[in-house]
């Protein structure tokens, strides 16, 4: 059974979310303050957080901040007012993973929770947790990257990124699977966002960003891994 932790301030949100999440199958944990949602999360290890961003004292934004500094990377589902855009675009920087907007449709968040959790479960068996090629070693399992035997700062959705590719070695990956894939959206408005991840990852990875050898470019359809 899948565990979610609710961290929000407004009771009735709070009851409203934790009984559907329960009709739903889950079993539910709530907080209503960013120090007892990082209690719990240190604690019981929820395998998705939803998270309001205007919490008291320590806000949604400080708590997702923390958690991806420690290297927590229980996906977050952020909810926020409309108004709120410059602090969805912030979180999403910070490391969240979807957000939904207030006040928001059940179905559509619990639709937004099942896909979060279906791409976790959805991760290659097969892949193993430690893969090392050319002057690279990665630890999945840990989101720890070394390349020439120093620590390398990758984003969770690098690493996504990078195990997608990686579980379809040789394969070619469109950019529309790796949207869909690593970022959840069926119609994300700038494909452009995985060419820039696809640079991050170059420059960070390779020996020479500008002649890739291990992550390739197929023109006009998406990218491969090659070991």
């Amino acid at each position: 059974m899948n565990k979610v932790l609710v961290i929000e301030d407004d009771a009735a949100i709070l009851r409203g979310l934790a009984d559907n999440l329960v009709h739903e199958g889950y079993e539910v944990l709530t907080a209503t303050t960013g120090e007892a949602g990082y209690d719990l999360q240190k604690s019981d290890k929820p395998n998705l957080i939803i998270l309001d961003l205007m919490l008291p004292r320590m806000s949604g934004l400080e708590l997702c901040r923390k958690l991806r500094g420690e290297g927590v990377q229980t996906p977050i589902l952020m909810l926020t007012a409309r108004s709120e855009e410059s602090d969805r675009v912030i979180g999403l920087d910070l490391g969240a993973d979807d957000y939904v907007t207030k006040p928001f449709s059940l179905r559509e968040l619990m639709a937004r929770v099942r896909a979060l959790l279906r791409r976790i479960q959805s991760s290659s068996p097969d892949l193993p947790d430690e893969l090392k090629f050319g002057d690279v070693e990665i630890d999945f399992r840990k989101y720890v990257a070394r390349r020439l035997g120093k620590v390398v700062e990758m984003t969770r959705k690098e690493f996504a990124t990078l195990r997608l590719l990686v579980a379809r070695a040789g394969e070619v990956v469109t950019r529309e699977e790796l949207l869909n894939e690593v970022w959840g959206y069926e119609a994300y408005p700038v494909s452009r966002t995985v060419d820039n991840h696809i640079a991050g990852l170059r420059a960070k990875l390779e020996a020479d960003p500008a002649r890739p050898v291990h992550i390739r470019t197929v023109h006009g359809v998406g990218y491969k891994f090659v070991s």
